[in-house]
């Protein structure tokens, strides 16, 4: 309701391991993630071929009305899941069976394509975000520029106030501990589990971070411009 039930960001965890009384079905969204935080989970998508497991650091692109179904879990699974509407339409199908046999990774899904994202295949490099390095989950192109998620670290803090023109702009601390100060407010202090989200033309800074920090950001959309 903070951000006009456009957005919501949801930190889930299932204690216990196992399978998972899931069955095939979709959503009707704009945007939808799902980032593996901590423990694994097995997974199965639409025309994307064999069920899979995410680790964490994983993650996955969800487009918009994709079949899926939740297999098989770690204990201790905790996953961050954004979406776009908050509120949002969940269907089931009853005539579909997943896996469908079909692998087309360049199905569009209303305009989208599924994206599954390797943490142990990627790499860091210069982030949009100044003073940041990150690497980038793959959204961008395949939203056409509507999405993007990062997991960003700092590696040169600066006094200057920033800003974005984002219409959203989400972070979760991963790891560790750092301050983050807004022009005019109190000094924040974060850490592992936090979230915040930075409101567009909201002048902001990062001060002094622990030596393991790392954040997960979700911007809509993928690019947006930073200024100080």
């Amino acid at each position: 309701s903070r951000l006009g039930g456009r957005f919501i960001a949801s930190h889930i965890r299932i204690p216990d391991g196992g399978p998972v009384p899931d069955y095939e079905h979709y959503h009707r969204v704009r945007f939808q993630m799902i980032y593996c935080y901590r423990g694994w989970v097995r997974v199965v998508y639409e025309d994307q071929g064999e069920p899979f497991v995410l680790e964490a650091g994983d993650c996955v692109l969800q487009p918009p009305t994709i079949r899926h179904r939740v297999l098989e879990s770690s204990p201790g699974l905790e996953v961050i899941e954004i979406g776009c509407p908050a509120l949002h339409e969940t269907h089931r199908d009853l005539d579909i069976e997943l896996p469908t046999g079909l692998v087309d990774r360049q199905r569009s899904f209303e305009g989208q394509r599924f994206v599954r994202h390797v943490a142990r295949e990627a790499s860091f490099s210069s982030s949009v975000v100044p003073g940041f390095e990150a690497r980038a989950i793959g959204l961008d192109s395949a939203t056409d520029g509507l999405a993007e998620a990062r997991v960003a670290r700092l590696v040169e803090p600066t006094s200057e106030w920033i800003s974005h023109d984002a219409e959203f702009h989400f972070t979760f601390v991963l790891e560790g501990e750092a301050t983050l100060e807004f022009e005019g407010e109190p000094a924040l202090r974060l850490t592992t589990g936090d979230a915040v989200t930075i409101p567009a033309d909201e002048g902001h800074r990062w001060g002094p971070v622990s030596a393991d920090f790392e954040l997960l950001e979700v911007s809509l959309p993928a690019r947006p411009r930073f200024s100080s």
